[in-house]
This record gives C-alpha cells, structure tokens and sequence, in this order.
C-alpha cells in the first residue's frame, strides 16, 4: 500500500484546494435537511446531474416527510423513474419518511446511528447529510475518495472506512470541514479514473502517482 504523505505535505495540499476553492459546494440540489437526505440516498449508482433533473419537480411537491408519504408511492415512483434502481429507492424513502414522522417528529436527525437506521441510509450517506446539513466534519468517501486517496498517497486505505480514517486522523483540523469535497471534486474532474488531467492538477508535484499523464 502506498505510504501516506507526511503532515507538511498535506497541509500544503488542502492550503492548495482552499485557495482554488475556499467554500467548495455539493452538487446535489436541496433546499432542507430531508430533500438533502432523500437526494443522497437517491444518488447511489446515479449522477448528480441525473438525480437533480428528477427531484426538481419532486421537491416541489414534496419537501417533507409527510408531504412525501402524501405523495405516495405510486406518485413518488413516478416522478424519479429515470433514476437508476429507482422502484427500490422509492421504497425506501416512503419507509424512510415514515420513520422519521413517527420516530423522529418529522425532522432529520443529526446522529450518524440515527441516519443509518433509515432504509438506504448507509455510513456514506450519513456523512454526506453531517458534514452538509449539521457542519460536522464527517468525511463521506466514495468510489472518487477511494482511489485518489489511494493513488496520490493522501490518504491510503484498503477499503472505504478506511481511507475515512485517514483523511480524520492526518488532514489537518482546519480543512477537515470542506475535506471530502475537495477530493471529490479533484476526483471527479482532475483525477479522473482513466485517464487522469495530471496537467492540470494543483498538486502534480506533490502526488504519489507514478504514471501521470503528460
């Protein structure tokens, strides 16, 4: 496994990041913490563009969990039909809004425990809703994370927990907060999984990888 870059060469990375992009934002359209929460849950195996194209007109509608279990199913269903596993995601946010009108009175809880005992709601997802919505430097590592991390020594793990670990444990606390956002977007536009833009990278004197593109 690659070995993690020391503590002035981190720092010197995400003080890079900042600079380009002080307050970089998600890509998922969202106007409260549940329209955030079902956004998230609705981009597993999706693209954001995709995702934001469907609960345009969704969130309009139904920006609540009780105007979502008003929506129903059958009507929810319809309107994200267009997003991948979509019957199944819709199963599980009519669940998910039920839970949290009779569990949590109609809010979304601030708990990574609580969040994951929704239906869809894994670990990634939770953390996504923490570090957005309650500013909690909780650090939400995808398929971009994982291989950046692992390809440019950032922040090298064997599996997903893992590499959250060590971006908590050796970024440096004042970048902790915008952390994984940075990485995925350097992930989802520079550090691209085939053929990485290492031109164009902000930190190409800095990465670990050794087959970077001209």
């Amino acid at each position: 496994m690659m070995k993690q870059l020391d503590y002035a060469r981190m720092s010197e990375v995400f003080a890079r990041f900042a600079a380009a992009e002080p307050e970089p934002k998600g890509e998922l359209d969202h106007t409260n913490a549940f329209t955030l929460l079902v956004a998230v849950a609705l981009s597993a195996q999706a693209t954001d563009a995709g995702v934001n194209k469907a609960t345009r007109g969704l969130f309009a509608i139904a920006d609540t969990p009780q105007k979502m279990l008003d929506l129903g199913l059958d009507g929810l269903t319809e309107q994200i039909k267009t997003i991948g596993l979509f019957r199944q995601k819709a199963k599980n946010v009519i669940r998910l809004s039920e839970i949290l009108v009779e569990r949590f009175g109609g809010e979304v809880p601030s708990s990574r425990a609580a969040l994951m005992s929704l239906p869809g709601v894994g670990r990634k997802t939770a953390n996504v809703v923490l570090n957005i919505w309650f500013h909690y430097p909780a650090q939400a590592v995808d398929t971009h994370i994982f291989r950046i991390g692992n390809r440019t020594g950032l922040c090298p793990g064997r599996d997903v927990e893992a590499v959250e670990r060590a971006i908590e444990d050796n970024v440096p606390v004042q970048y902790q907060g915008h952390a994984h956002h940075w990485l995925i977007l350097h992930g989802r536009y520079i550090c691209t999984a085939r053929k990485p833009r290492c031109a164009d990278c902000l930190i190409r004197d800095i990465c670990q990888f050794e087959e970077k593109t001209a």
